[in-house]
């Protein structure tokens, strides 16, 4: 009982307080930035990943992941310092890609089902 009135009062408080599990980013803003800093141009619009990056839609990391490894990335991706996008412009980024939608699994593709029983 105590258990339920604590996630009870946990609910509440973050219904109230706006905190969301975008790691209290700004969506809207992380948007504006990342067509801004050009995270688009190798990731793609919808962070579909391409030929210069990965997918980084619906990633598994939370923002503080997400920053480590902005800061000192693996492969081919450039490191971008604190100077060049800060903590917060990051964690919003963030936010932003948390709005994207997941991916479909294949069984849910009609197409792929189509051609899966030929």
């Amino acid at each position: 009982m105590k258990r339920l009135f604590l996630l009870a009062s946990f609910a509440a408080v973050t219904m109230i307080s706006g905190y969301s599990q975008t790691s209290s980013g700004d969506a809207a803003n992380g948007k504006k930035l990342f067509l801004r800093d050009g995270c688009y141009e190798c990731h793609g619009y919808g962070g579909q990943g391409g030929a210069a990056g990965a997918r980084i839609a619906t990633i598994g990391l939370n923002a503080q992941g997400l920053i480590r490894y902005v800061r000192a990335p693996a492969g081919a991706m450039p490191a971008y310092t604190d100077k060049v996008i800060t903590d917060k412009e990051l964690t919003d980024i963030h936010a932003y890609l948390q709005t994207m939608p997941k991916a479909k699994a294949p069984k849910d593709i009609p197409l792929l089902n189509a051609l899966e029983k030929k």
